[in-house]
């Protein structure tokens, strides 16, 4: 478990505050042409390499393959974790999930995630293991006490048997509070002004057709520790806004929306209306305000960039 563990070396960090990283790995039965095992490495919601059981490896970012380059023999170490180590991991885990839920065949995914997070202000760590099964949450772990805790019935006997493995609750707590927030400075130290750089998105203003809501688009931002907000009369709304989720652009930055419904505005309070974007580590705020001729559309052509 610990060789599994340390394939997060892979990672590295941009935060210039709060550091993480994260490791996921997707088992799965009964899905053709898909592999049995595909892990991923991500820093901050950041994808910076792959690894999948029929013997194939990516590593997704620059900083990343410079240290492979530098660091031949650790490429090499890879290879082997993820084409030998992880397949017979993943069959295991496959095998003890099945038999808890007494279940013989049929489409079925186990997911484990495992990482930690560093403040480099405080100094302090925080190191997690999650596993889930079909979409679920089954068990965490639990690095006080280094014991199992069960999220479900279906768990309690995986979690005694993981309880009384000592050494595996030993071997966890030294990779998520010590191995971990080691590989996390070195990469910072390694790739400071790549890793710790900010980059400014550009902000519009989208609408589908008249009746729809009105969608505030931030794309090309780093890192990716960012709000966006509807503000009225300078108040940040609650209340007839809906929020999407921070994505990967394929550049390495990231765009996020956030939507507002003004089915109940008349046009006089348009002008009441802005959209706030704050990127972490960045003093002023990128303000659009809400005009009918800033919005691009499918029936119009007008935009707003943000700078």
């Amino acid at each position: 478990m610990r060789s599994l563990l340390l394939l997060l070396l892979f990672c590295h960090v941009s935060s210039p505050v709060l550091h993480s990283l994260k490791f996921f790995l997707t088992a799965s039965t009964g899905i053709p042409n898909l592999p049995e095992l595909v892990a991923t490495a991500e820093v901050d919601e950041l994808l910076v390499g792959s690894c999948y059981s029929n013997k194939r490896l990516e590593v997704k970012q620059d900083i990343v393959k410079s240290f492979l380059t530098m660091y031949p023999e650790q490429l090499e170490w890879y290879r082997q974790q993820c084409y030998h180590v992880l397949p017979n991991y993943v069959k295991d885990l496959n095998n003890l999930l099945m038999r808890l839920f007494n279940q013989h065949g049929g489409v079925h995914v186990g997911q484990m995630v495992v990482g930690c997070e560093w403040d480099d202000e405080t100094g302090e760590v925080k190191g997690f293991v999650q596993f889930g099964y079909d979409g679920e949450d089954l068990m965490e772990l639990d690095l006080n006490t280094l014991t199992w805790i069960a999220l479900r019935p279906e768990a309690v006997l995986a979690k005694l048997l993981l309880d009384a493995n000592k050494e595996l609750g030993k071997d966890f707590e030294s990779t998520l509070t010590q191995i971990f927030p080691e590989q996390l400075k070195k990469f910072v130290d390694y790739g400071r002004s790549v890793l710790l750089r900010t980059e400014l998105p550009s902000v519009s203003l989208l609408q589908k057709t008249p009746s729809s809501p009105v969608s505030c688009h931030a794309t090309g931002f780093y890192p990716h520790r960012a709000s966006l907000v509807w503000r009225k009369d300078g108040e940040e709304l609650h209340e007839e806004v809906d929020h999407g989720e921070i994505l990967p652009n394929h550049d390495g930055t990231f765009q996020m929306s956030v939507d507002l419904n003004l089915s109940s505005v008349t046009p006089e309070d348009w002008t009441r209306y802005d959209c706030v974007f704050q990127l972490s580590g960045v003093k002023e705020d990128i303000i659009t305000k809400l005009e009918k001729d800033r919005i691009r559309s499918n029936w119009g052509k007008s935009e707003i960039r943000g700078c």
